[in-house]
């Protein structure tokens, strides 16, 4: 995909642009609960439960992080509070970007428009965008396509309103398991991955990797 000059660069937001705190905040709330040991495995199925949520039918995001939260608790054996699962659903909006996502952003941005397609209600991703310090020229949501990724209806939704197919798009993203999977069997083949270490590398789906945002810019020659 080497200078390949897409009509638009297409991000997920959580975790490839916004730092994505949930294991920060499940920690705040175990922590003082659990052994180090318990905790990782906590966290880790936390994870896992909350992918497990949003591969069926769409529902709220708030019911996502109670019900993965919840399954979390149960299978490591604490009690579950739905305070807490609301604490960490209202903490959504207050996340800012990973430090080297404005500056990369930015500068693509004068070249090629920006969108999102992300996992998030339409009342969390304003402030979280906000904080990007870059213009986009669209931001589409899981509640907008009533599909969360991995699935691909979010996928189809945002080349629709977009006037656009998968030919003519740069998909970026640091998860293989939410974005970059979907997007290859998608016909998708211009796709960058940001390696923050979510992940282990996967070279089958065809990628250009970076490190960070910082690299986007050169993957188009900017």
């Amino acid at each position: 995909m080497s200078r390949f000059r897409s009509k638009y660069v297409t991000f997920d937001c959580y975790g490839t642009l916004t730092n994505f705190e949930m294991a920060e905040a499940a920690r705040d709330l175990y922590s003082a609960t659990l052994s180090e040991p318990a905790m990782t495995e906590f966290v880790k199925v936390f994870s896992a439960y909350r992918l497990d949520e949003v591969l069926g039918a769409w529902k709220p995001y708030a019911e996502v992080v109670s019900n993965a939260l919840a399954r979390s608790c149960r299978r490591i054996g604490i009690a579950f509070k739905p305070e807490d699962a609301e604490m960490v659903y209202q903490r959504v909006p207050t996340w800012g970007p990973h430090p080297d996502v404005p500056a990369g952003l930015a500068k693509v941005a004068k070249e090629i428009p920006l969108v999102i397609l992300s996992n998030a209600m339409n009342v969390q991703i304003p402030s979280n965008v906000a904080k990007l310090g870059a213009p986009f020229h669209a931001v589409f949501t899981a509640e907008q396509a009533q599909s969360y990724k991995p699935r691909m209806r979010g996928f189809e939704y945002m080349f629709d309103m977009l006037g656009c197919g998968p030919e003519d798009i740069t998909h970026c993203s640091s998860s293989f398991r939410y974005d970059l999977m979907t997007a290859h069997d998608l016909g998708i083949k211009s796709k960058v991955w940001v390696n923050r270490g979510h992940e282990p590398a996967n070279p089958y789906y065809g990628y250009t990797e970076i490190k960070d945002i910082s690299g986007l810019p050169g993957v188009f020659g900017l």
